[in-house]
């Protein structure tokens, strides 16, 4: 007998459930509460804020962990677009006295005086928070100010971080870009956009579960990204179905060789999403969408 696709995509493209999102929110708040608790951290300009995929309302079952972000304001990393606007902005700059590692050693001190040190565990890019009963697994990152300039002088502002490994690259995002890109592109697809990706995102969790190959490590964001870049008109379709093999059909034809979808960008449209500094590659995402295709049994 054959699969109900139809049932299965519906049941896929919901959101968290409210005992979920309690959860979530529960998560947020504690760790909001700590960094409020902070002698150290109570005066600095911070914002506290969740980013990833529970932030965009693309979570999906395999998704257990809630990524909250740190940011301080008080200090910044610039990037100039040529020496001139550096040697301009220079003028005007002075040396910043508060470090990016003092500054995540007091997160952590903050964060263990909140939870106990057995619910805290120190990463290479962030802290992991143990879920209990009350709230969901977090992933606190440290972040300092990302300043992207441009030549008349104004910038874009992201997120930086630096692993404790130090090794390039930086870690550098643009949330509040991504965010409210997706919540565009939501509105103007009769909010099927997200629907699609927890959608492809739950069947790739299933086809990796099958142990299959083309499905293993594909990121929940990268499926975020791809499925951000087909066209409005893609997800036209009254039912889940044709619209997911509309999609997939789009990013079939359009990962076929680098040149169809190099200029792809991140939902943030601030970062190409395939060049050579993503972990992931043009044609492990297009082995992924074909075995998807196979998978559900379009032709």
């Amino acid at each position: 007998m054959s699969r109900d696709w139809e049932s299965v995509f519906s049941s896929w493209a919901q959101g968290p459930s409210k005992t979920e999102q309690e959860k979530i929110d529960n998560a947020e708040r504690q760790i909001k509460e700590a960094i409020r608790n902070s002698e150290k951290l109570k005066a600095r300009n911070i914002v506290v804020f969740t980013q990833g995929s529970y932030r965009n309302r693309v979570n999906v079952k395999r998704d257990s962990d809630v990524d909250i972000g740190v940011l301080c304001y008080d200090t910044y990393f610039p990037e100039y677009p040529d020496d001139n606007v550096k040697s301009e902005l220079q003028k005007s700059f002075t040396p910043a006295t508060y470090t990016y590692q003092v500054f995540k050693n007091e997160i952590e001190e903050a964060l263990v005086a909140r939870f106990g040190r057995v619910a805290v565990t120190r990463g290479n890019k962030a802290f992991d928070i143990k879920a209990n009963s009350y709230r969901v697994e977090a992933d606190v990152a440290a972040f300092f100010e990302h300043r992207r300039y441009r030549k008349d002088l104004s910038y874009l502002s992201g997120v930086e971080l630096i692993p404790d490994n130090n090794r390039p690259p930086r870690v550098r995002n643009w949330p509040q870009q991504h965010y409210h890109n997706g919540v565009s592109k939501n509105d103007a697809t009769a909010r099927r956009y997200k629907r699609i990706i927890r959608i492809i995102k739950t069947l790739c969790n299933e086809m990796s579960d099958k142990g299959i190959s083309a499905a293993f490590n594909i990121p929940g964001f990268l499926i975020e990204c791809l499925v951000w870049n087909v066209p409005n008109d893609c997800f036209g379709y009254t039912n889940y179905k044709a619209t997911v093999r509309s999609v997939l059909a789009f990013l079939f034809n359009n990962t076929m060789n680098d040149e169809q979808c190099n200029d792809w960008g991140e939902v943030s449209e601030l970062k190409y999403l395939f060049r050579t500094s993503q972990p992931w590659t043009r044609q492990g995402a297009h082995g992924f969408i074909s075995a998807a295709w196979d998978y559900v049994g379009f032709d």
